[in-house]
């Protein structure tokens, strides 16, 4: 059987190690007969929709091998197009793409809206007489893909990261509050993750013996303004100081962020780093307006991508584990498996390690993961040690070996080579035209 053409793209916001998967797939690919070129949707079932497809097989593999320690989404792209029910259109241009580039897989990298769309577009183009494989590769830096159970997948590459992210900065900001504390008692830090608490949650690696004035409020707990403020006010009475860490979805009876403040996507979800207000200000001008039992005032710190994006605090754990994945994802499609993604489980939770297996998309989009309650402390101001047994392995221990040349990191650097557009152009249907009502 002749060699088929793979596409690879990426979905949803990025994160540290996102390009080391996309690096298991084309060094995998190389090797595989079945496999011909390998392309990148150039900004996602964007660059798809617009027959933007960079040539990955051309690249210098030295370019490719950079993918590893390069971090985000710059080098292929990434988007938040999703291809909903009626934009029949978009569903008919990415299959007329498939055939003009005898594509034979298609691999999808994200969350569990990817994992729906590689599913849709990959079925469809069965139904209309097209052979494609459609898989999925995991990425998300909040662990909400798959099911609470850990049954479908145990974690998700991009999580390890930026729970290592949060484990130093929150070493650090111990330091900070430590010294300033006389005038800067409280400090209220801001952390990623709209509706689950895996990446709050994670600042408690900073601290596994609980000797910081360290509180934790994830998403799933609700607290009233009264709760929260005089727990701050006890642990300031206490120690002096406190460290406060919120979800950015975090929902505070008595301090609702009103829903015209919130920017959404297309996908419908917030995006809180974009909205008029976030929950850490908020936060922190009710506890300065209600006072504190020390000297001084609160003040916040809302991290930005830099927790989803910070390659020097990458876990080397989670880099290995994000290039298995890809190259899992490749090894699915030569094989002809059709409708997986591929999944990391953990096969001792002693002595930490995994393997990489397949999960059928279609369980992986309509499953919804919830961080367990039995993690989480019964005043709902911190989490458990089962929750630091689960999650010690995923930050590893030592720094990821990064290039750096003449005092700047050497990112992969990928040509801007194109695959022979051979159809016309073509807008996005969502781009032009409105929802039906």
């Amino acid at each position: 059987m002749p060699a088929r053409n793979l596409i690879v793209a990426q979905s949803g916001g990025p994160s540290a190690v996102i390009n080391n998967t996309v690096r298991g797939v084309v060094e995998t690919a190389r090797q595989l007969d079945e496999i011909g070129t390998v392309y990148a949707g150039h900004h996602g079932i964007e660059g798809v929709l617009k027959e933007e497809l960079i040539d990955l097989t051309a690249q210098d593999p030295e370019e490719i091998a950079l993918l590893g320690t390069t971090p985000a989404a710059g080098a292929i792209g990434t988007c938040r197009y999703k291809l909903k029910d009626w934009q029949n259109e978009d569903f008919d241009r990415v299959l007329e793409v498939f055939k003009a580039h005898d594509v034979g897989y298609f691999v999808y990298i994200g969350g569990n809206d990817s994992m729906d769309t590689a599913n849709k577009v990959a079925n469809l183009a069965r139904e209309r007489g097209l052979d494609v494989c459609g898989l999925g590769g995991p990425k998300t830096i909040d662990n909400d893909v798959g099911d609470s159970e850990f049954k479908l997948i145990d974690h998700t590459p991009g999580y390890g990261s930026t729970a290592r992210y949060w484990s130093n900065y929150i070493q650090q900001v111990n330091e900070e509050n430590m010294g300033s504390s006389p005038a800067d008692p409280v400090m209220i830090c801001q952390a990623m993750g709209r509706k689950i608490g895996y990446i709050p949650a994670a600042a408690r690696l900073a601290d596994p013996n609980r000797e910081m004035p360290l509180l934790i409020y994830l998403a799933e707990r609700k607290v009233t303004i009264d709760q929260i403020h005089e727990q701050i006010a006890a642990t300031c009475k206490e120690h002096g100081r406190a460290i406060v860490v919120v979800s950015e979805g975090l929902s505070i009876e008595g301090l609702e962020i009103p829903e015209e403040f919130i920017v959404r996507d297309s996908f419908g979800h917030p995006t809180f780093s974009s909205s008029k207000i976030t929950v850490a200000q908020m936060l922190t001008n009710e506890v300065n307006k209600r006072g504190l039992p020390v000297k001084g005032t609160a003040r916040c710190n809302v991290s930005g991508t830099d927790q989803r994006h910070s390659i020097f605090h990458a876990s080397t754990v989670d880099l290995a584990e994000s290039y298995r994945a890809g190259e899992k994802a490749a090894l699915l499609a030569a094989a002809g498996e059709h409708g997986y993604m591929s999944t990391i489980l953990r096969t001792d939770r002693e002595n930490y390690s995994v393997k990489y297996d397949k999960a059928p998309l279609k369980e992986v989009a309509n499953s919804e993961r919830h961080f367990p309650s039995e993690w989480i402390s019964e005043d709902g101001t911190d989490v458990t040690d089962e929750f630091l047994k689960y999650v010690r392995p995923l930050i590893g221990d030592g720094n990821p070996s990064v290039p750096v040349i003449d005092g700047r990191i050497r990112f992969a650097k990928l040509a801007r080579t194109y695959a022979d557009q051979k159809l016309d152009a073509y807008v996005p249907q969502a781009d032009r035209q409105s929802p039906p009502s």
